[in-house]
């Protein structure tokens, strides 16, 4: 068990930051690993050329990589914004205009989990009407997903890092994933669970891997504190994982931790243990 019984992948938005967007891809194989997942890289614009679309979908492929995880439109991320799916007006309208756009993406160069960030409370809106409208358009998502044979991701994030996200625990996010696969009836909405944000948040991990490893559709890891590489902080992260394994989780997990050297970073995973299998 351990590290090398999983399926990892490297976050190119948070990962390789100090190279540009379309040469990340190739720094992730030279470090040995084949599969890759990005935040929408696109923060300015939910809806870019096609030109850039191809651009990266080239980019992926030269570099023999898999993208294993994408989010929709989020808003300003890395920035104030948490996503945009619960924010009337102009973000949720962008959403929207998103949703066909990262499917699409998605389908060409075959990932299978697409991301929607719930997006913060709104200043002077009533939260129901915000939990309506994200509702709505998490439907619409789950069914372009589904579309492209791909699942929806809902994602827990922390209290101290983003005090206005209001799924701030598992079983908020949960919560969401369930009214969601019974709006659609696709049963496509799946938890984003990460272990770090989990334990900002002082959850008990290993309980909500233990109750919801079933509606997992993908992990994320990062040590605490300092959001760093595993072997940085105190989490228990090979533990972690070897139990969402026994717990019958067998997929991605994706490499989220802050690195002043990306390369460098990965001396915790043997170069055998980093292709994907």
């Amino acid at each position: 068990m351990g590290y090398t019984d999983q399926r990892f992948d490297v976050n190119l938005s948070i990962l390789f930051t100090e190279l540009p967007l379309l040469e990340r891809p190739a720094a992730a194989a030279a470090a040995g690993f084949t599969a890759v997942e990005l935040w929408w890289p696109w923060i300015d614009t939910a809806t870019p050329e096609q030109s850039e679309l191809d651009a990266l979908k080239k980019a992926l492929e030269d570099a023999g990589t898999q993208l294993v995880g994408l989010n929709f439109y989020a808003g300003q991320l890395p920035g104030p914004d948490r996503g945009a799916v619960s924010v009337p007006g102009e973000e949720s309208d962008r959403f929207r205009a998103n949703i066909d756009i990262a499917a699409d993406f998605a389908a060409s160069v075959g990932c299978k989990a697409l991301n929607a960030l719930y997006g913060n409370r709104a200043e002077g809106v009533d939260p129901e009407v915000q939990d309506a409208l994200a509702l709505e358009n998490l439907v619409l998502a789950a069914r372009a997903a589904d579309r492209v044979g791909a699942i929806l991701l809902i994602e827990t994030l922390n209290k101290p890092e983003s005090p206005l996200y209001p799924l701030v625990s598992a079983p908020s996010a949960i919560e969401v994933v369930d009214k969601v696969n019974e709006a659609t009836g696709l049963g496509n909405a799946k938890f984003l669970l990460d272990i770090y944000h989990l334990a900002m948040n002082g959850e008990d991990v290993s309980a909500v891997i233990a109750e919801y490893a079933a509606k997992t559709g993908h992990v994320q890891i990062a040590d605490m504190p300092g959001r760093g590489a595993p072997g940085t902080g105190e989490l228990p992260l090979e533990q972690l994982l070897d139990e969402l394994r026994k717990a019958g989780y067998d997929g991605w997990v994706g490499l989220e931790y802050k690195a002043a050297d990306a390369a460098a970073s990965f001396e915790w995973l043997a170069a055998e243990a980093r292709p994907a299998r």
